[in-house]
């Protein structure tokens, strides 16, 4: 299946997909005891209707399997989604699944996220979160320059605690920067949740880093679900 690179070092993978544009149509039809072979015209409408009008459930039939390469501040804000991608508020989506790399066990490649002297943005003057304009780029290198110093420091004692016998799950304390460690999972969820997932975080008020994201998830479901995606933009418009 297709990736799609994110970021400096991210990467978002469409592993698997069960279903298609057929699949909320025949769900939403079943009470009728009604069922199409091929999509025409008018389930394409139906589509669009069951969108607009957020009549969203048959679309909890189809799943999409994600594999997931991001920094951490971006996989703790995805992993709410396990609980918000519900219909019911609070409540744990029964299809939606995350499975995540463990420094516990393994001992894959220490990589972080580092933007370039171009990308530091400032604080809003309005709200307690999100960015504004970018920094001067003097400032921006200095940020970058700062962080990669504290990378470098980092990493000799990550690396002097394995060296010396220290247990991988205590050597990871070490790791500097945490919040810009690059994990890897894998992220099942239905075209319901997929479709609020990327409500929320395609939007103006979601941090630029998981908007990427968002869109590289959009451009893979696209190609699975052209119509239910298309359906989904327009709502945006």
């Amino acid at each position: 299946m297709k990736k799609i690179d994110v970021l400096d070092k991210g990467y978002v993978r469409l592993v698997d997909v069960l279903g298609s544009d057929l699949t909320p149509v025949n769900a939403a039809r079943v009470s009728y005891d009604k069922a199409s072979e091929v999509l025409s015209e008018r389930d394409k409408r139906l589509i669009n209707f069951l969108i607009r009008e957020k009549h969203t459930s048959p679309f909890r039939h189809a799943v999409l399997q994600f594999e997931v390469y991001a920094p951490l501040m971006i996989a703790r804000q995805w992993w709410k989604h396990i609980i918000g991608s519900s219909h019911q508020e609070g409540a744990q989506d029964p299809m939606t699944a995350w499975n995540e790399s463990s420094r516990r066990y393994v001992s894959e490649a220490v990589k972080f996220y580092i933007p370039a002297a171009d990308q530091w943005r400032s604080s809003p003057e309005d709200t307690k979160q999100g960015s504004g304009a970018m920094v001067p780029l003097e400032l921006g290198e200095e940020a970058t320059k700062k962080l990669l110093e504290q990378i470098e420091e980092g990493m000799k004692n990550y690396e002097w605690a394995s060296e010396n016998g220290i247990a991988t799950e205590m050597a990871r304390l070490f790791l500097p920067s945490a919040y810009g460690l690059y994990v890897r999972w894998y992220w099942t969820v239905s075209l319901q949740g997929l479709i609020h997932f990327l409500d929320l975080r395609s939007g103006e008020g979601a941090q630029s880093e998981i908007r990427d994201y968002a869109a590289a998830l959009e451009t893979l479901a696209r190609e699975a679900f052209p119509v239910s995606v298309a359906a989904f933009e327009e709502t945006k418009k």
